[in-house]
């Protein structure tokens, strides 16, 4: 079974060179002392935090870069942009309106990567 995700979870993107952190606000998200996390925690730097160094030539940067280097693939800082809400999440459970973010749920970013919880931030609320 699934687990509800939190604040501080441990997230992966395929296209960044470092794991990062969810951010969650702790307005209206109390699940014990750690606020919990639903699929409208999407927001680049606020919620979705940079993975190091990003990869993919689909990134302007990474790809002026990459010209600029003859061909030869030349990382720049990760600059999330995830536009659209995790997905699926539990639409069974809300919080605050929102379906809440389980650790099977994945987030797109513009520039081809996929974001996907690895630590849920806690090991105890299990959802479907």
């Amino acid at each position: 079974m699934a687990r509800h995700v939190v604040d501080g979870a441990v997230l992966a993107c395929t296209f960044g060179t470092t794991p990062s952190t969810l951010g969650v606000l702790p307005k209206d998200r109390a699940w014990s002392t750690t606020p919990a996390a639903t699929i409208l925690d999407h927001v680049p730097n606020t919620n979705i935090r940079p993975f190091g160094m990003c990869i993919s030539l689909a990134n302007p940067q990474v790809a002026s870069a990459t010209s600029a280097a003859s061909g030869v693939l030349t990382p720049q800082p990760c600059i999330p942009c995830t536009a659209s809400p995790w997905t699926p999440g539990v639409p069974a459970n809300t919080l605050g309106g929102a379906p809440i973010l389980n650790d099977t749920s994945i987030l797109a970013c513009n520039w081809g990567g996929v974001i996907t919880v690895t630590d849920a931030g806690q090991q105890t609320a299990k959802v479907p």
